[in-house]
C-alpha cells in the first residue's frame, strides 16, 4: 500500500511540477529576445546613415524594410508548421547563427544589393528564432500564457528600443563599420540559446495541450466561425503594424523633416518611442489573463486612435508626449492577439505563433515599402496624417467571439 501512495504522491509531484511557471526560463527567453531584437532594431536605425552614403530615396529605404521583414513572414508559418510536429530545441542557436552573418555582411555592405542580402540573413534568422521561442514560452507559462507570451515580448520590445540608442552612441557618430561590434550581443545570444535549449529538450512534455479545459472553451465555435475570428486577428495585425511602419522606419525623417532636428537626436526621441512600447508591453498580458484579451485588444488598438489623430498637428514636445501615449497603449496588443488565437487553435501554437509572427513582420515590410513610395510622391508629413486613422479599423475586434468570459473568476 505504500509503494502505492508513493508512487500516486510522485505522480502528483510531478504533475505539480509540470504545471508551474518557469520564470528562470522565461527571463532567459526574454533576454535572448532582447539580444536578438536589439540587432534587428539596428537596420531602421541606421537609414539615415545608408540613405545618405548610398544615396537612397525613401522608396529604396522602404525596400530594405520589406526585404528583411519578407524574408522573415514568410518562413515564419512554415517553421511553427514543422516544429509542431518535429520540435527541433537547437534551432533558436541555428537561427542567430543566421543573425550573426547577417551582421558582420551588413557592416562591410556598400551597395544597396549587399544591405538587401545582408537584411534578408537577419531575417531569416529572425524566422526560426520567433516561432521556437514563442512556443518556449508557451512551454514556461505554468498556464499563464498571456503574461509568458507579454514578458517574452518586452524583451523583443526592449531590445527594440536599444537599438535607436546604441547606433546614436556607435554608428552615427563612428561610421557603419562598427556594427561589426555587435556581432558580441549575437554570440551572447547564442551561448544562453543553448542553456534554453537543454531544457527544451528534457521537457518535450509541457507543450501538450490541456484538452478538457481548451475544448470547453472553443468547441462551441464552428471552423467558419473559427476562421472567421483569425480573419479579424489579422486584420488587426495589419493595422497596428502598418501604423507601427510609419513610425518605426519614417519617425526619425518626420522629425528631422518637420522639426529640423540632427540625425542623433532624432534617434534618441525614437528611443522613447520604443521604450515607451516596451515599458507598456508587459501590462496587456497578466490584465489580458485575468479580464479577457478581447478587452485588451479593444483598449490596445482602438484606444491609440485619439493620440493618432492628434500627433501630426502639434509641436516637437507635444509629439514625444503622443508617441509616449502611443507606445504605452499599442504595446500590449500583439500579446493580446497572439494567445487569443492560440486558444482558438488548440494544439498548433508554433504554427499559430509563426503565422502571426509572419504576418506582423510582413505587414510590417508591405506597409514601409509602400509608405516610402507615398513619402516619395507627396511628403513625409502626408504619411502621417493618413497613418493616423489606421487605429480605426479597431472597431473590428466587435466581431470577435468572447471565448475567455465564462471561465474569469
Amino acid at each position: 500500500m505504500e509503494t502505492v501512495l508513493e508512487a500516486e504522491d510522485k505522480a502528483t509531484s510531478a504533475r505539480n511540477v509540470a504545471e508551474k511557471t518557469v520564470f528562470s526560463v522565461l527571463l532567459a527567453l526574454s533576454f535572448t529576445h532582447l539580444l536578438n531584437d536589439t540587432i534587428q532594431s539596428l537596420i531602421p536605425a541606421i537609414y539615415p546613415l545608408v540613405k545618405d552614403s548610398l544615396h537612397l530615396n525613401f522608396s529604396q529605404v522602404g525596400l530594405i524594410t520589406l526585404t528583411f521583414q519578407l524574408s522573415a513572414s514568410i518562413l515564419q508559418p512554415l517553421v511553427g508548421l514543422y516544429t509542431d510536429k518535429r520540435p527541433q530545441p537547437y534551432s533558436l542557436a541555428i537561427g542567430m547563427g543566421f543573425t550573426l552573418l547577417g551582421l558582420v555582411c551588413l557592416s562591410l555592405s556598400h551597395s544597396f544589393a549587399m544591405v538587401l542580402l545582408s537584411v534578408a540573413l537577419v531575417g531569416v534568422g529572425s524566422a526560426i528564432f520567433h516561432p521556437e521561442a514563442s512556443r518556449l514560452a508557451y512551454m514556461a507559462s505554468g498556464g499563464k500564457h498571456g503574461m509568458a507570451q507579454s514578458l517574452f515580448q518586452v524583451g523583443g520590445n526592449t531590445g527594440s528600443s536599444l537599438g535607436p540608442l546604441l547606433a546614436a552612441a556607435i554608428i552615427v557618430p563612428f561610421g557603419q563599420l562598427h556594427i561589426a561590434w555587435f556581432s558580441l550581443v549575437a554570440l551572447l545570444a547564442i551561448v544562453v540559446m543553448l542553456r534554453i535549449s537543454r531544457w527544451y529538450l528534457n521537457n518535450p512534455h509541457r507543450i501538450k495541450p490541456k484538452k478538457k479545459t481548451v475544448q470547453t472553451e472553443t468547441m462551441k465555435l464552428s471552423k467558419g466561425r473559427v476562421a472567421f475570428a483569425l480573419f479579424i486577428l489579422l486584420v488587426l495585425i495589419f493595422s497596428k503594424y502598418f501604423y507601427m511602419a510609419s513610425l518605426t522606419s519614417y519617425y526619425t525623417f518626420y522629425l528631422m523633416d518637420k522639426f529640423h532636428v540632427s540625425v542623433q537626436d532624432s534617434q534618441v526621441y525614437l528611443f522613447v518611442f520604443l521604450f515607451a512600447i516596451a515599458a507598456g508591453t508587459f501590462i496587456g498580458g497578466p490584465i489580458g489573463d485575468r479580464i479577457g484579451r478581447k478587452y485588451v485588444i479593444w483598449i490596445s488598438i482602438l484606444g491609440v486612435a485619439p493620440f493618432a489623430l492628434l500627433m501630426p498637428h502639434v509641436n516637437l514636445v507635444w509629439t514625444v508626449v503622443m508617441s509616449v501615449f502611443i507606445g504605452v497603449i499599442l504595446s500590449s496588443a500583439f500579446s493580446a492577439i497572439l494567445v487569443y488565437a492560440q486558444e482558438l487553435v488548440p494544439g498548433k501554437v508554433g504554427m499559430i505563433a509563426g503565422l502571426f509572427f509572419g504576418f506582423a513582420f510582413g505587414m510590417a515590410g508591405v506597409g514601409s515599402a509602400l509608405l516610402g513610395e507615398l513619402a516619395d510622391r507627396t511628403s513625409i508629413n502626408y504619411v502621417y496624417q493618413v497613418c493616423a486613422y489606421l487605429p480605426l479599423i479597431g472597431l473590428l475586434t466587435g466581431f470577435l467571439p468572447n471565448i475567455e468570459g465564462k471561465r474569469k473568476s
